[in-house]
C-alpha cells in the first residue's frame, strides 16, 4: 500500500472533503484520478475536467502508485 505521507503533490486535511487525500491546493480527490483512469479517461481529460490539478501533480501521484507497485511486487 502506498505510504501518501511521502507524495508531495497530495495533501489530507480533516476538515477538507472529509479527510480525503486530494490534490494539494484543490478540493479534488486522488481517487478522482484513479476512478476516471479506470472508466477509460486519458490523464489530458482529467486535467481538462479538473483545472485545478496540474500536470506534474497527476504525473506524481502515478508515479508514486507504480513504486508502490514495484516494491510490493519484488
Amino acid at each position: 500500500m502506498a505510504s501518501w505521507n511521502t507524495c508531495r503533490a497530495i495533501e489530507r486535511d480533516p476538515d477538507k472533503v472529509s479527510g480525503a487525500w486530494v490534490f494539494r491546493g484543490t478540493r479534488v480527490p486522488v481517487a478522482a484520478l484513479f476512478e476516471n483512469l479506470k472508466d477509460g479517461a486519458t490523464v489530458e481529460q482529467f486535467l481538462d475536467w479538473f483545472p485545478g490539478v496540474e500536470r506534474w501533480q497527476a504525473e506524481s501521484v502515478l508515479d508514486h502508485e507504480r513504486r508502490d507497485l514495484q516494491v510490493s511486487t519484488a
